[in-house]
C-alpha cells in the first residue's frame, strides 16, 4: 500500500524556522511528482511547492513561499523535505503531502496523500 506520513509539524514563532518531512513508502519514486498543500480554516487547500521525484532539480515553490520555502528530496530513504524560513502567522495551516503519479500532471493531480502536519505560527 502506498503510504504517506509527514512529520515535523510545530508551533513556532513568527520568524522562526521548521521543516516538514514527508516519508514514503509502497511506491516506486519514478515518474512521481509530490507536492506540499496546506489547508488554514476556512481557507481552501492550496498548493505550496511540488518536486518532481525523477529529476530532483525541477521543482517549483508557490509565490507566497518563494524565497522562504524549499522543497528537496532524500531517494535513498524515501522521504521528500519542506525547509519553511522566516515564518509569519498566515503560514499557519495543516501541511499535507501528496503523491502524483507518473500519468498525472506533476504535482497538482495527486492520488495519495498523508495524513497531515499542523504548523501554528505566533505573532
Amino acid at each position: 500500500d502506498v503510504q504517506l506520513v509527514e512529520s515535523g509539524g510545530d508551533l513556532v514563532q513568527s520568524g522562526g524556522s521548521l521543516r516538514l518531512s514527508c516519508a514514503t513508502s509502497g511506491f516506486n519514486f519514478d515518474g512521481y511528482g509530490i507536492g506540499w498543500f496546506r489547508q488554514a480554516p476556512g481557507k481552501e487547500r492550496e498548493v505550496v511547492a511540488c518536486i518532481s521525484l525523477s529529476r530532483p532539480d525541477n521543482t517549483y515553490v508557490a509565490d507566497s513561499a518563494k524565497g522562504r520555502f524549499a522543497v528537496s528530496s532524500d531517494n535513498a530513504k524515501n522521504t521528500i523535505y519542506l525547509q519553511m524560513n522566516k515564518l509569519t502567522p498566515e503560514d499557519t495551516a495543516v501541511y499535507y503531502c501528496a503523491a502524483d503519479p507518473p500519468s498525472g500532471s506533476g504535482c497538482l493531480t495527486p492520488v495519495y496523500w498523508g495524513q497531515g502536519t499542523q504548523v501554528t505560527v505566533s505573532s
